[in-house]
This record gives structure tokens, sequence and C-alpha cells, in this order.
């Protein structure tokens, strides 16, 4: 009797520091032996029997070589189950509720694996994810298939040319791709063009990947010197260099009512209620409609296409109207 119920009380104690071994484990990349049974309390004879329960357990350990001896925990072919701390386990809950706002076309997924993390949560983390939600009121964006989004960052990754149909168009495209970003809530390919010989941004959604792919390539320079400030000036600006259209106007606005609703825009206080807005678009009636759609008298400082631009929209309301 005492020998079996010492048996089934030291089982809890086991997987306690089985876990405790395997969160050690994921902390750093090698752990010397002596190390671990100094952190755990055990002896380097127990760490290895351990080691040897997680193998079993489907986790990859590598024995490390060298003076002290160690263990390595590396990938596997397989997921074993996972050990997550608190902030961990709150933070990988949270990322998955946000997937539905990026267009990767892995809503579904998210929402299982979401559901699967909430259900073996304890009580006291359930609730901290309950508490935030986050809820798609509208989607304009399309879809991208995950795996399109899959082969396009793993050519990036290995600089391998990519061939794809883009949006029907025919012959299919050629490119060195650099970067794979998001946009505005669109997904994009930053690639060079080896037909055209110059920068190009793609839409994920119209790509269709052909297979094989090319050969390898040196990575080249991005104008601007990064992918942030290259892609911010091409959807300013067709050679990057700005917006094609821009104009100046003085609005019967506080600044600090305009410049919450223009994101590139320059917003300059002359007054309590008056502020001058420099802003740029597509075209000139398109910047024209943009700042019509404040709530206030417009004088309009230059050039005179963006005076003529709200003169055609004039005309187009008042036949609307009628």
């Amino acid at each position: 009797m005492a020998s079996s119920s010492g048996k089934i009380s030291a089982m809890p104690k086991t997987s306690a520091r089985l876990l405790s071994l395997l969160s050690l484990l994921q902390a750093r990349r090698d752990w010397p032996g002596a190390l671990l049974a100094e952190r755990l309390e055990v002896s380097p004879r127990t760490v290895r029997r351990d080691v040897d329960r997680l193998r079993e357990l489907g986790y990859p350990i590598m024995t490390v070589k060298g003076p002290d001896g160690g263990y390595r925990l590396g990938a596997g072919a397989e997921l074993p189950p996972l050990l997550f701390d608190d902030e961990q386990a709150v933070a990988l809950a949270v990322a998955l509720q946000t997937v539905a706002t990026t267009g990767a076309g892995i809503e579904e997924a998210a929402a299982r694996a979401l559901n699967t993390v909430r259900q073996v949560m304890p009580t006291r983390l359930r609730h901290r994810v309950d508490a935030f939600r986050i809820t798609a009121v509208e989607r304009r964006n399309p879809r991208v298939d995950p795996q399109v989004l899959v082969t396009l960052g793993a050519a990036v990754h290995a600089r391998e040319v990519l061939r794809f149909d883009y949006g029907g168009a025919f012959p299919p495209r050629r490119v060195e791709p650099h970067h794979l970003v998001t946009w505005g809530g669109r997904w994009y390919l930053v690639a060079w063009d080896l037909a055209r010989e110059d920068w190009r941004t793609f839409r994920a959604d119209r790509i269709a990947p052909r297979t094989p792919g090319g050969p390898r390539f040196s990575p080249r320079e991005l104008p601007g010197g990064d992918v942030v400030t290259f892609v911010a000036g091409r959807f300013q600006g067709s050679d990057g260099s700005g917006w094609p259209c821009r104009g100046e106007v003085i609005l019967d606005l506080p600044a600090a009512a305009v410049s919450d609703y223009v994101r590139d825009g320059i917003v300059e206080e002359l007054g309590p209620d008056r502020c001058r807005l420099v802003l740029g678009a597509w075209s000139w009636p398109g910047l024209a409609a943009t700042i019509g759609r404040f709530d206030a008298d417009i004088e309009v400082v230059g050039p005179v296409e963006l005076r003529e631009a709200f003169g055609l929209l004039a005309r187009r309301y008042a036949r609307a109207a009628g």
C-alpha cells in the first residue's frame, strides 16, 4: 500500500518537472546538462530520463556535444504539444483575433485555433482574452489565397525568380521578388520586373503563381533605401516623388478637426476655427472631392487646376440635384 501510494503521489511531481524542463528548453538555444539539473534541483541522471520522456512525446530534443554536454530543443516533422507562459498565451489569442483584419484568407483556421487555445486556458487567462474582442465592421479588400502568400514569401526568402499570371493579363510576368508587404489592408509583392527593367508593386490577390520558378538572384537596392519609404512613395505618385496632383486650401475648421482625417497631408493652424490644408491625390477632381468631404467653407489657394476641378464637381452635383 505504501509503495503504491508513493508511486501515485510521484506522478504529478514528475509531470510538473517535465513541464518545467520543457519551459527551460524553450527559453534558450543550448542548455548544459549540469545547469538543467541545478535549475530543476534533480540529478543529471533524472534530467536524462526526463529528456527521454519528452522525446517519446514527440519533442525533438538533440544532444549537444562539448565539454559540458547538454541539450537543444529543435524543430520536428510534427507539431508536439506546446507550452506557453501566461503572457505568451494571451498574446497568441489576441494575435489570432486580429487575423480577420489582414485579408490573408485564413480567418476560419484562425478561429478554430483560437477556440482550441481558449479551451485549454485557465479561467484567469480566459477572462482576459474574452474581454478583448475585435469586430470587423466592414471588409472591402479582396481575400488572398493563403497558399499564394506562402509561395510569394518562400520566393522572397529564397531569392528566386518568380513567374506568375497577373489579373488575367498575358504574357506571364517574370520578376525578382524582394518584399511581401501590406498597405491599406491589402497584400502587395514588391519586385523587380525583368521585362520592364523597373520596380513594380503587384497586388497579391491578382497573382496566380506558375511553376517552376526561375534561378536565384542577388538582391537589388530599393529606391529610397528601405521598403517602407519605397511603398509609401509608390502610393503617393508613380515615380515615388509624390502625388501627381497637389493643392492648397483654407478651411473654416479647427486644425485639430482636420488633421485626424488626412494621413499624409499638411495642416497648419491659422486661428481657432481656421486652418490651411495641403493635400495630394491622383487627379484634380479626386483631390477636390476629398477636400469637399469636410463640412466647411473652402477657399482655394491654388493651383488653378484645383479651382477648375471644384467648378467641374459643382456642375456635376448641380445636374445630379436637378
